[in-house]
């Protein structure tokens, strides 16, 4: 995970150096009792020695803050941006700072260089708290932001094992619940279009969407499995490609409603009738889900209490710098429509 810039000095660095644990050296930067004078005056050598700078925690017990906190988008395709995903997670997170004095700050990152330009002007002190959207599997950036000591809170996972505080929706559930449902309605050829797949948020879904049919007892081909990026365009190339070569299909779940837009467009290309041929189910219920024809349907994700449940949490744990880092899964819903 080792993307810090050489010479930009960690937490830990000052423990080993010290020959202390990363807890001690935290309690003698923020001046906690029960440290041995001995022990104090090593770990101030080592930050010294270092150039070791804790912002964070200096400018905590000054009692000043930035009252500022930042919204990260970390995809490195710009086009995302035009995603309704991000819009309305940036109004549910806006939202919920509505009644707060907390100015909320917008920034894109997506280059190594970036992300440390990210990690130094926190370091700085200029905002108290980070939350990170769209985060893929080898993303380093929530580890660099932890080891300056930034309240972190993350929307969704980058692995089964994530320990940084985060939000997410039962994405496994959720998909499991639409493939269930298009098995009631008598489907047996259901196709899956995924997100990328080095998105845990993708890779819950696919799992649900096989786990559904593993225990309906019927067969997952890898014929029925396109993988796109959350975009419709991606959407209408793999619908294309899955009735091309599996024109047997009979249902699809599309891990998006954006990109269950574009299926409908290939479907309708094709001269397939939905739902008559084609059952579609995306994932989302974002309000294009209201505007396709027909209209869609979806797999509700949470966002409004998501943006609640992040900020929430961020603010606590600026208040409460030590407390343990927690975890949330939010329940989907699943919205029937005319598509399903």
């Amino acid at each position: 995970m080792g993307r810090r810039r050489p010479g930009t000095p960690t937490l830990e660095e000052v423990a080993a150096l010290a020959g202390v644990g990363r807890g001690t050296v935290s309690r003698v930067i923020n001046d906690a009792a029960g440290v041995k004078e001995s022990t104090r005056r090593a770990v101030q050598r080592a930050i010294a020695e270092l150039g070791y700078v804790p912002n964070l925690a200096a400018r905590s017990l000054a009692g000043r803050r930035a009252d500022a906190v930042a919204l990260v988008m970390t995809e490195p395709d710009w086009r995302q941006f035009g995603e309704p995903f991000f819009s309305e997670v940036v109004r549910s997170v806006g939202d919920a700072l509505t009644d707060t004095k907390v100015q909320l700050l917008l920034t894109l990152v997506r280059t190594d260089a970036e992300r440390q330009r990210l990690v130094e002007y926190a370091r700085g002190g200029r905002v108290d708290g980070v939350m990170l959207m769209s985060v893929h599997a080898e993303d380093a950036l929530p580890d660099m932001l932890a080891e300056v000591g930034l309240p972190t809170v993350l929307l969704g996972r980058r692995s089964g094992e994530e320990s940084v505080t985060y939000v997410d929706a039962d994405n496994a559930g959720g998909a499991r619940g639409a493939v269930a449902h298009l098995l009631g309605l008598g489907r047996r050829s259901i196709a899956t279009i995924t997100g990328p797949l080095d998105m845990y948020v993708a890779q819950c879904r696919l799992r649900g969407y096989r786990e559904a049919l593993e225990r309906a007892g019927v067969e997952s081909r890898p014929a029925w499995t396109a993988e796109g990026d959350f975009s419709a365009g991606s959407g209408r190339r793999a619908m294309a490609g899955l009735i091309e070569r599996a024109p047997e299909i009979d249902g699809v779940l599309a891990a998006s409603d954006t990109m269950a837009a574009g299926a409908l467009d290939a479907l309708r290309a094709a001269g397939r009738r939905v739902p008559e041929d084609v059952a579609v189910i995306g994932f989302d219920d974002f309000p294009l889900a209201q505007h396709t024809d027909p209209k869609l349907t979806t797999v509700r994700q949470p966002l409004e209490e998501i943006g609640r449940t992040m900020v929430r949490l961020l603010l606590e744990e600026m208040e409460e710098p030590e407390v343990a880092w927690r975890h949330v899964i939010l329940r989907t819903e699943l919205v029937l429509r005319g598509s399903a």
